[in-house]
C-alpha cells in the first residue's frame, strides 16, 4: 500500500482538442488498438502500450477496477504479404509474432489487458454487424465487397476534425482505397472483403465468403466486451484517421448512440535517424533485440517514459544510456537503509501522472529524491521501501 490516495485522471482528448477529467466510476473501460503481427515489437509500439499502461496504473491507484481490451489484427494485407515474401504460413507468422509481442510487453512490465482478442476469433461477431449496417442502408455492395457509407453518420469527422481533402490523402496512405471506381464516397471504408484466390476467407453468411475490414474488427470487439461510450479509445496518433474516425462512425450508426468513446487518446510517433520508425521503411529498433543484447528492459521502459506520451520523439543510443544511468542511480538510492521522507515524492508522482500522464515530470521528481539521498541522506527507515513501491506501482519501474 502507498501513503495517501490516488487522483482523478485528466487526459488530452483528440476529439475536443483539450483536457478532459475522466470519472469512470468503479470500473474504468479502455480499448487500445493492437498490432498487426508481421514483425517484432519496435519502439513505436512499446511507447504506445507503455503510455496506456500508465493509464491503468493511475486508475488502479485510485482504487478502480480496470477493464482493458486490446485486439491483434491477425489477418490483414501486410501480414499476408510478409508471409508470401518469406514462404511461411501466415498463421504461423501471426502466432509467432503475437507471442513475441506479449513477451516484450511482459518484459517492459506493462500490465496485460483483461481481454486480448484476435481478428480471426472475432469474425463470428463481425459478420452480424456488417449485415446490420447493410440492411439498414448504411453499407452497400461493390463487386462482392461491402463498404460502409460515411454519409450514414451525421457526426462523421468529429474525432479527427479533418477536412475532406486531408482525409482522402490519409486514407490513401493508411490502407484505404479512395481511388476505387464505383464507391459512393471516396472515403467509404471496407467492411467485408469478398474471397480472393490465394487468400484466407471465412463464411460470412449472407455476405458470402471473405474476411473483415480493419475498422469493423475493433468495433465488434469493443462493443462485445466494453459496450458503447467506454472511457478511453487509445492508440498511436497515426490511428486518428482513418481507423478511429471510421470505428466511431460504425459504432454510432449501429447503436444510434454517441459517442463511441468518452475520450480519444493518442500517443506520439517515434523516429529513428530523422524519420518515423515504421515497418515499411525498415528503420526499426526492436524490444526483443535490445533484450537479446542484454539491455535491462526496465531501462528501456525508463527511456520511453522520459518523453511525454503525446510528443513525437527520436530514439537514440544517448537516450538509452541516460536511462541506464538513471536506473542505476535510483537503485542505489533505494538500496540504502534510510532516506529522506518519501510521502511528498509519492504525491508528486501522482500529480504528474494525473495531469495528462506527465511521465517526464514524474521521473524528475524521483531524480530529485535520489539526488537528495546521495548528498544529504535521511533518517526515515521506511522511505527507501516507499519509493521503491511507488515507482513500481505508479511507473512500472522495478528497483
Amino acid at each position: 500500500m502507498l501513503p495517501g490516495t490516488g487522483r482523478d485522471l485528466r487526459l488530452h482528448d483528440t476529439a475536443t482538442g483539450g483536457l478532459v477529467t475522466l470519472d469512470p466510476g468503479p470500473e474504468a473501460r479502455i480499448y487500445v488498438c493492437g498490432i498487426t503481427p508481421y514483425d517484432a515489437t519496435h519502439m513505436g509500439h512499446a511507447a504506445t502500450y507503455t503510455a496506456f499502461d500508465l493509464v491503468q496504473r493511475v486508475w488502479l491507484d485510485n482504487k478502480r477496477q480496470v477493464h482493458y481490451v486490446q485486439n491483434v489484427t491477425d489477418v490483414d494485407d501486410p501480414l499476408l504479404v510478409r508471409a508470401a515474401e518469406t514462404g511461411e504460413e501466415w498463421t504461423a507468422l501471426a502466432d509467432r509474432e503475437t507471442d513475441l509481442f506479449r513477451d516484450d510487453m511482459t518484459a517492459l512490465r506493462n500490465l496485460p489487458p483483461r481481454e486480448f482478442v484476435g481478428a480471426v476469433e472475432a469474425i463470428p461477431r463481425i459478420v452480424p454487424l456488417v449485415e446490420r449496417l447493410r440492411d439498414a442502408g448504411a453499407a452497400y455492395e461493390l463487386d462482392g465487397d461491402i463498404y460502409f457509407s460515411v454519409e450514414s453518420d451525421p457526426r462523421f469527422g468529429s474525432v479527427s476534425g479533418l477536412d475532406a481533402a486531408t482525409m482522402r490523402e490519409l486514407s490513401a496512405e493508411r490502407g484505404g482505397d479512395p481511388e476505387r471506381p464505383g464507391k459512393k464516397n471516396p472515403l467509404d471504408p471496407l467492411l467485408w472483403s469478398a474471397e480472393r484466390a490465394g487468400e484466407p476467407s471465412w463464411d460470412g453468411g449472407s455476405l458470402g465468403r471473405g474476411r473483415p475490414g480493419w475498422h469493423i474488427e475493433c468495433v465488434a470487439i469493443s462493443l462485445d466486451h466494453l459496450g458503447m461510450t467506454f472511457d478511453v479509445q487509445g492508440g498511436g496518433s497515426d490511428l486518428i484517421f482513418p481507423h478511429h474516425e471510421m470505428g466511431a462512425s460504425h459504432a454510432q450508426v449501429l447503436t444510434g448512440q454517441f459517442p463511441f468513446a468518452r475520450a480519444y487518446v493518442h500517443s506520439g510517433l517515434v523516429a529513428l535517424d530523422g524519420e518515423k520508425m515504421s515497418k515499411s521503411r525498415g528503420n526499426l529498433v526492436f524490444v526483443s533485440q535490445l533484450r537479446r543484447d542484454g539491455i535491462d528492459s526496465v531501462a528501456v521502459r525508463l527511456a520511453l517514459l522520459d518523453h511525454h506520451y503525446r510528443t513525437d520523439w527520436e530514439w537514440t543510443a544517448h537516450g538509452l544510456q541516460h536511462a541506464q544511468e538513471r536506473l542505476a542511480r535510483w537503485r542505489d538510492a533505494v538500496s540504502r537503509p534510510e532516506g529522506p521522507h518519501a510521502e511528498g515524492l509519492v504525491e508528486e508522482i501522482r500529480a504528474a501522472l494525473a495531469e495528462d500522464l506527465d511521465s517526464p515530470a514524474a521521473l524528475a521528481a524521483v531524480d530529485r529524491w535520489a539526488a537528495l539521498q546521495r548528498t544529504e541522506g535521511g533518517t526515515d527507515t521506511g522511505a527507501p521501501g516507499v519509493v521503491s513501491r511507488a515507482v513500481d506501482a505508479l511507473l512500472g519501474v522495478a528497483l
